[in-house]
This record gives structure tokens, sequence and C-alpha cells, in this order.
């Protein structure tokens, strides 16, 4: 039985994290941390407007109140304590780094949301630490265990549309206020980390042979000190492309487009589909055109799944190491001039 604790009641770990961990079999729900005063501010001081800290307490209390579990009080009491053996942070992404890291260094396996860090260097050393210690570092893009994908990449293989010609994928969504961590670059902003993550992995998935990132923009915009939108193309050792393009002030898009020598497969929610939703694939053949309506699936379910079973499973653990890293190298091309 894995024995798993939670860094934060935030808004993902409570939508979404626990309805699907209460599916899981072999797992036991600990308890949650909110961030001391000393964690949040640096140390602890008279002159601290503690609203914040206050809020994110009450949100731990009704968190146990909903799932059961127990409160620990700063991150360290969690990171530290003997009653857990993995902890899932879903922090903002310019805090993965150092709380991974200190989970890591006392023994306890990461499930950390989506982007694992902020950097390639960062994400490195935590795969170090990690082999060293023979614990999984994991990176949550939960939808890549959807079962859509692999309905899409049988129609591939099986040559409904022909030879492939192009991959396309979109993903984007409005302005969520200034507020949002994705529009601070303290706090790992940016559309590349976020939205751009998406379409990143899900073009070296289906390009499969050795792709790399060919051409890169990233677009600045509002006076924003992070990325608000960009777009790449990826190419395989077959010459096979993929065209991305992603954005964080943009209308909603999160799409699929297959071009193939004989027609063309088109999905919208490929990336986000939620639990009781069934994908709605369009194929084109020539004139022909039909619509099939795939099955449900609860990816995240999957997903926290796949990190139990890296806890004793090598090879798995190791291909995860493999994965973060490939997926840390594709970002930062992006960074470059």
């Amino acid at each position: 039985m894995i024995k798993i604790g939670v860094l934060c009641p935030s808004e993902i770990a409570i939508r979404r994290f626990m309805p699907a961990l209460m599916k899981v079999n072999n797992v036991v729900f600990v308890g949650i941390a909110h961030a001391s005063e000393e964690e949040w501010y640096g140390s602890i001081s008279s002159n601290h407007d503690l609203t914040v800290l206050n809020t994110d307490f009450a949100k731990a209390k009704d968190f146990v109140n909903h799932f059961g579990g127990k409160v620990f009080n700063s991150y360290d009491e969690i990171i530290k304590s003997n009653e857990i053996d993995a902890l899932y942070i879903p922090l903002p992404p310019g805090l993965h780094y150092k709380w991974a890291k200190k989970t890591l260094e006392n023994g306890k396996h990461v499930l950390v949301e989506k982007p694992s860090t902020t950097s390639l260097k960062d994400t490195e050393d935590l795969v170090s630490v990690a082999e060293t210690k023979n614990l999984v570092i994991y990176e949550n893009y939960m939808f890549n265990f959807h079962s859509q994908i692999s309905s899409i990449e049988k129609m591939i293989d099986d040559k409904l549309i022909g030879d492939i010609r192009l991959y396309r994928i979109t993903f984007g969504f409005p302005f969520r206020g200034i507020t949002d961590f994705r529009y601070n670059k303290k706090l790992g902003g940016g559309a590349l980390l976020d939205c751009g993550g998406y379409t990143l992995k899900l073009a070296n998935r289906l390009l499969k042979h050795n792709p790399k990132v060919v051409e890169h923009t990233l677009n600045y915009v509002n006076d924003f000190d992070v990325d608000i939108y960009g777009s790449g193309t990826l190419k395989n050792d077959l010459n096979q492309v993929a065209q991305i393009s992603f954005g964080m002030d943009n209308s909603y898009k999160c799409e699929l487009e297959v071009w193939g020598s004989k027609g063309v497969i088109f999905t919208n929610r490929i990336l986000t589909a939620p639990v009781d939703y069934n994908p709605v694939v369009k194929i084109i053949v020539g004139n022909d055109e039909k619509t099939i309506t795939l099955s449900s699936d609860d990816s995240f379910k999957k997903s926290i799944e796949y990190f139990i079973n890296c806890i004793s499973n090598e090879t798995l653990r190791n291909n995860t190491y493999i994965d973060l890293i490939e997926q840390a190298k594709m970002v930062e091309v992006f960074k470059e001039n």
C-alpha cells in the first residue's frame, strides 16, 4: 500500500487529483500540507499579511473534511514525515524544483504537475537525485493516457488516411486574469511552459522517430514579462512534420489534425477531455465524411496508476527519467534566440 500526501490545497488537487486518487487501488491518502509563514515569506514577522496563509489553512481543513487524512502545518513537515511514501506537488512551476528536490532527498517518490521544472538543468538534477535513490520523479501529463490517442494512432497505423503528410496540434485558451500564476515569471509562468508543453508532448509521441524542434517562436504582448503565445515545427528522422501552436490570451482551441495522402483525421478535445466526455473524431476521405464517437476515459486516474507502477517497476521508472529529459530538452530549444 502506497501512502501518499499532497503538498498544497490547489484547485487541481481538489478538482481532479483527489477524485481520481479515490479510484486507485493500493493507495491511501495520508494528508495535505499548507505552507508555513516562514516557507511563504522566508521569515516569521509580525509585519506579514497572513490573509493568504489563513485562506490556505482553511482550504486544507476543508480538504481533509471532504477527503479524509490530516493537515500538516508546513511543507517541511509533510516532506519529512514517516507517514508518507510519495508526494503529489501541484504548486506553480517555479516552485517545483525546490520542493521536489527536498522531497526526493528525504526519500519520497514525487508526482509533480507539469512542467517538472522551468529549466533543463533543474530537471536533469531532479532525475539525478531520483536515480541515485531509486525513486520516482514523474511529470503529470495525464492526457497522454487517454484512450482516444491510442484509437487515433491505430487509425493512422491502419492507413485510414493514407501516408501522413502533417500533424497539426493547437492548444490555447482565453486570458485568465493578471493574478493567475501563468502570467508571473517568478512563479514559472508563460505559454511555453503551460499549454506549449502539452503540444510538444503530443508531437513527440506522434512523430516517434527522434523528433527535433526545427523552428520556434515565442511572442510577448501587453507588457507581460512572460511569453503569451507561440508556435513551432518539429521534424523526425523520416522527415515527418508536426506544427504546433499555443497561447494563453487566445480563443479556445484544443485540436489535433492529421493530414494524410488520402484524407484527414480531426478532433477538438485531444488534450483536455474530462472524465465523462466522449471524444468525437471526424474522418474525411475524399467526399466521404464520417464521425466516430470514442469511449470516455479517466486519464488522471490512469496517470496516477502509472506513477504507482513506476515505484515497483524499474523499467518504467527509467523510461520516466528519459521522458522527463526529452520533454525538458524540447522546451529548452524554444528559449534559444
